[in-house]
């Protein structure tokens, strides 16, 4: 590899904040929240023009899908986030749970509303090149964006970028799978008659959550298998065997669908995975994208062939970008285990609690029991780098443990907890490591937050 040398030079600091919160998704707008409500001057960075990340960039507008009945959650922030959609017409109710799907335009305006009422500083289009470590200790960040290279000093930082790149920039030790998850171009499709697509599903498909043992091969434990689910994978495995549509060895065809509006819009159309995909490497995310927009086109082809409604069905948009499930994992004070996400694990540390969910590794479990379990803090904070914490779905833990804590109000409520212990660490002037974990539990009350 060939490499050219940098000059050293003088980066003009655009900032001095105690609190600075990378990454501007679920996790980042929760962290960025709760930290300013706690007292700390805060901003929020996101590399976009807009807040949400996989909501309103990659287009997962399903964002509690797995709530039922008998769900136990920790709320705070994740709540709001519904609430807040609701006031402003962005939202509708989802389609398989007892939840809200959330507009992922319209969750732009929700992001704004609520950043700006807690507080926080905002900064768009802005991504973090370099970080800042002084004897084991971020004291900031080096961004590029539009005004050039500059400087953000921070007394904390919380690493929300999902794929845990300040943690990497850092220093701090994480590890990554061989062969991650694969990766979704999200789409959403206009022009279905609505009636013809909805009878289609109630009437001839009768779509359950035990199909998602057939194609999928996800392993369930029988309780939810005769629950609605909105599993589209029938018409595409015809298509396939058909011929009319080709199969390549790494993108795979068939998922599901959410919100069907009356003006003819199907959208979150989860339908192509693509594998060999890593998140951290800029050469195979390019092309998987473009890869991606090219089986979109064919998946839409064999959706208008062969699903009644779809006949006259074209393209409405792809997500602003790849959605992608996983790539590096923080190795922290603490590692979530199978066991723990399985089994209602309880921490004395805990900042919040999450329902008995899993989804991805091959398993499907839906929570309609209200099992729940804790997420401690140390989960959080990775073994080396000081001041600094991770939120959302590169928090420490195996595979089978992020199979349940990736999921999206999940990531809210590890964002939410990130962002009070760092302001509770900054107000006593302590390590993230000796901070008083029963102040943190008790702001983190006062914001509405299960914490046991």
């Amino acid at each position: 590899m060939k490499y050219v040398e940098e000059k050293a030079k003088k980066i003009p600091v655009l900032d001095e904040v105690d609190v600075l919160v990378a990454g501007g998704g679920p996790a980042g707008i929760a962290a960025a929240i709760a930290a300013s409500r706690a007292g700390a001057k805060t901003m929020l960075l996101e590399r976009y023009g807009c807040f949400g990340g996989v909501l309103s960039q990659v287009g997962v507008e399903g964002f509690a899908w797995y709530r039922h009945e008998n769900t136990v959650e920790a709320g705070g922030i994740a709540f709001e986030f519904e609430e807040e959609a609701l006031k402003i017409g962005g939202a509708t109710p989802e389609c398989q749970s007892d939840s809200q799907a959330l507009d992922a335009e319209m969750f732009k305006c929700v992001a704004d509303k609520m950043l700006v009422e807690s507080g926080v500083t905002p900064l768009l289009h802005s991504f973090v090149s370099e970080t800042i470590v002084e004897d084991d200790k971020i004291t900031g960040v080096i961004i590029e964006s539009k005004s050039g290279r500059q400087a953000i000093l921070a007394q904390r930082v919380i690493d929300c970028t999902g794929d845990g790149d300040v943690a990497a920039l850092a220093g701090a030790p994480y590890t990554k799978r061989e062969c991650l998850c694969s990766v979704t171009p999200l789409f959403n499709c206009r022009g279905v008659d609505k009636k013809e697509f909805l009878e289609y599903i109630n009437e001839d498909l009768k779509p359950t959550y035990s199909d998602w043992r057939g194609e999928w091969e996800m392993q369930t434990n029988g309780k939810e298998d005769q629950m609605f689910s909105p599993y589209l994978v029938a018409p595409f495995r015809k298509a396939i065997e058909e011929g009319s549509l080709e199969k390549e060895d790494h993108i795979d065809y068939g998922g599901s669908y959410s919100t069907v509006s009356d003006e003819g819009e199907v959208l979150q159309l989860n339908a192509v995975f693509i594998s060999g995909v890593d998140p951290t490497d800029v050469k195979s995310l390019t092309k998987a994208e473009i890869d991606g927009r090219k089986a979109v086109l064919k998946a839409i082809s064999a959706l208008r062939s062969y699903v009644p409604g779809f006949e006259k069905a074209r393209l409405r948009n792809f997500g602003m970008t790849m959605g992608t499930r996983e790539a590096r994992q923080i190795d922290g004070l603490y590692k979530m285990t199978k066991e723990d996400v399985r089994n209602q694990a309880r921490f004395y540390d805990s900042i919040g609690i999450f329902p008995e969910f899993i989804d991805g590794n091959g398993t499907l479990w839906l929570p309609t029991t209200g099992r729940y379990y804790q997420i401690p803090l140390r989960a959080l904070v990775p073994k080396k780098i000081d001041n600094l914490l991770v939120a959302g779905r590169a928090i420490s833990g195996e595979i089978d443990a992020h199979a349940s804590f990736r999921n999206m109000s999940c990531c809210v409520m590890t964002g939410q907890g990130a962002g009070v212990a760092a302001a509770v660490s900054v107000s006593d002037n302590c390590s993230i490591k000796e901070v008083n974990i029963k102040k943190v539990q008790k702001e983190l009350e006062k914001q509405n937050v299960r914490v046991f």
